[in-house]
């Protein structure tokens, strides 16, 4: 077989693979995002700040075991996969596209605004009538919190997002509408975390079914209001990013200070009526559009 032979055979083995991959990219997706972080996880899981069956423990790094356990697995997940299968459909282009939402920030000032001190009025409203004793938090916890969502935004929100809702929304709307395609999203994105349970960052071994469901429900009550958020500032990533980290930033750096007696279960009941409530506001409001509108829709109508 002569040398262009093999390279005729290996640019039809590409375009074959290229061809599978764009009539399946949803699939594709998810079942890369979750093989590549649940094998990075693994280590994670099996040492002893999981199910203690390696000799192996993370260094505590920022208080937390999480930084080396958990991150490495978020980036090799939904980053990685989002970028090598925009890469192989789409090629340089379609990396255009998908990195110019990652760096969309200029959006009006109000929807920063609105997101940034939405997230944590409205935990703390919710919260107001199950966690107790409520004192207003000190200068130094809102100089934390923004440090926290600027910390957050490079590792939690950059290592998920541009998969999530950067990768696997622009799919699955115009294939299922804004409505049941987040309702696909989010339980999956729910369920991408499951094997985190066994570990420090799900409170293993104290936790159970019930905590696991609550979870997935609350991150697709998130996801609506994701979506919407996502979809009304022209795709803009960085303002969703936000707010699913101002969730994250808002029970590690300011719940215990403004909840001081608050039961140890009260910020994931609190978090899950909270997104539930915006989430069936959302819907109802935009009438399950969530802000979408279609190539068809783009040249006339805005969008709820």
């Amino acid at each position: 077989m002569s040398e262009k032979d093999i390279t005729d055979m290996d640019i039809e083995n590409r375009s074959r693979l290229r061809a599978f991959v764009a009539a399946r990219p949803i699939a594709g997706f998810f079942f890369l995002s979750f093989a590549l972080s649940w094998l990075v996880w693994t280590p994670y899981v099996l040492s002893r700040n999981g199910l203690g069956l390696i000799p192996l423990e993370f260094p505590v790094i920022m208080g937390s075991t999480q930084l080396l356990g958990v991150m490495p697995g978020a980036y090799a997940g939904p980053l990685l996969a989002a970028f090598l299968l925009t890469a192989l459909i789409g090629g340089r282009a379609g990396l255009r596209r998908w990195l110019g939402r990652v760096t969309r920030w200029k959006v009006g000032w109000r929807w920063y605004a609105g997101v940034i001190v939405g997230v944590p009025l409205v935990l703390i409203i919710t919260a107001l009538p199950f966690a107790g004793e409520f004192q207003l938090p000190a200068a130094s916890v809102l100089a934390a919190y923004l440090v926290g969502l600027a910390f957050q935004l490079v590792t939690t929100g950059l290592a998920e997002e541009p998969g999530w809702r950067d990768f696997a929304l622009p799919y699955l709307q115009p294939k299922y509408g804004p409505l049941r395609g987040t309702l696909i999203l989010g339980p999956l994105w729910g369920v991408w975390h499951l094997p985190l349970f066994f570990t420090e960052w799900g409170g293993w071994p104290a936790f159970d079914l019930v905590e696991v469901l609550e979870f997935c429900g609350t991150a697709t009550a998130i996801s609506v209001v994701m979506t919407w958020v996502f979809n009304r500032t022209g795709e803009s990533l960085p303002v969703a990013a936000i707010l699913h980290i101002g969730v994250n930033n808002f029970f590690s750096v300011a719940w215990s200070s403004i909840f001081p007696t608050s039961d140890p279960g009260a910020a994931t009941h609190v978090l899950f009526i909270a997104s539930t409530a915006a989430a069936v506001v959302t819907a109802v409001a935009t009438r399950g559009r969530l802000g979408y509108r279609s190539a068809a829709r783009d040249s006339g109508l805005v969008a709820v």
